[in-house]
């Protein structure tokens, strides 16, 4: 796990050559106490303030690889490569592999590991930053794989799933805190305002449950991996995500209240429109943000043009749209 900020300044997206045909396969390592001796010679402390955790168990990353269906004619993108685990299972069953890290020290430590491997890309900078134009040719097909710090694993996730159309993967294999694996795959009446998100771009899943004893060090919480299989056609127009990102903020932000009392209060609209809107779009307004459906947020979306409700102005910020911004960090808790 790799990809957070460190003291050591980084190489900003600047594309490095990796393959050097004289030199010879570096083995990883196989156990735990080698894994730790690989991170002490690198200089590498894990630290607990930004949540890092690297994986050392090899039947890990290759069940995420299985489960994410790769193979020998896929590009994928892995971010925050780290020590390398699931990059050398990645380059074992992918056509091409494009990997992106931040820290210097173990941009370099990737560069010797894998000098013999020539359907590798490294890339030093940071995933949130890097254009992705230049590594992946619009309309390709790609993968995301990673092994994500809790800390940035929703601006991950944002950052890729508000791509244009053709830049868009088409799958996302994410390691990350259970916890929120569980609000991405939440249904109602239990829906979450990051549930939203997600299922709006995509169909997420957990593949399956990673416990603490497999990371260096241990964290505190399970972990999971999710995968999200990236809609083909979105739910609404390109044009309209910012509108229906606003009303679903709008819906949630007092989450306890009626819908149409928390859009009449976040939207500044009177009561009784917003109620007139809803019973249009086919909800009651008297139910909660939580019991509604991402189609039925779509529906509310397509009425509120007729209200007058303006999308909002695109936050030019790196990595995001105004789109979903808010919306996908929602939950998010710390690791690293």
């Amino acid at each position: 796990m790799s990809g957070a900020p460190d003291s050591t300044p980084a190489v900003s997206s600047e594309v490095i050559p990796v393959v050097d045909p004289a030199a010879a396969p570096a083995p990883l390592p196989a156990t735990r106490r080698e894994w730790s001796a690989l991170l002490e010679r690198l200089g590498v402390r894990p630290s607990k303030g930004l949540g890092q955790n690297f994986l050392y168990e090899r039947g890990i990353v290759q069940r995420m690889v299985r489960q994410a269906e790769i193979g020998p004619d896929d590009l994928v993108v892995e971010v925050g490569p780290g020590l390398g685990i699931l990059t050398d299972e990645l380059l074992l069953r992918a056509g091409s592999v494009v990997a992106i890290e931040l820290d210097r020290r173990l941009a370099a430590h990737l560069r010797a590991q894998f000098a013999d491997r020539p359907h590798l890309r490294l890339v030093e900078g940071n995933a949130l930053d890097v254009t992705i134009d230049p590594l992946v040719p619009p309309g390709t097909p790609y993968t995301v794989a990673a092994n994500l710090p809790y800390a940035v694993a929703s601006a991950v996730l944002r950052r890729f799933l508000e791509l244009p159309p053709p830049l868009r993967p088409r799958r996302l294999a994410l390691m990350m805190q259970k916890e929120v694996a569980e609000r991405l795959v939440a249904r109602p009446p239990a829906m979450t305002i990051i549930g939203v998100a997600a299922q709006f771009y995509a169909a997420p899943r957990i593949a399956f449950d990673v416990a603490p004893t497999v990371f260096i060090p241990p964290p505190t919480v399970q972990s999971a991996v999710v995968i999200l299989d990236v809609h083909d056609t979105l739910p609404l127009p390109e044009g309209e995500r910012a509108r229906f990102f606003r009303v679903v903020n709008a819906g949630f932000r007092q989450k306890r209240k009626q819908v149409a009392n928390s859009l009449a209060a976040e939207l500044d609209l009177p009561k009784d429109a917003v109620a007139a809107w809803l019973t249009d779009a086919g909800i009651d307004p008297m139910r909660r943000a939580q019991t509604l459906t991402v189609e039925e947020w779509v529906a509310m979306t397509g009425r509120a043009a007729e209200l007058g409700l303006a999308a909002p102005v695109p936050d030019k910020r790196v990595g995001r749209t105004g789109a979903g911004a808010e919306v996908v960090a929602d939950g998010e808790a710390s690791r690293r």
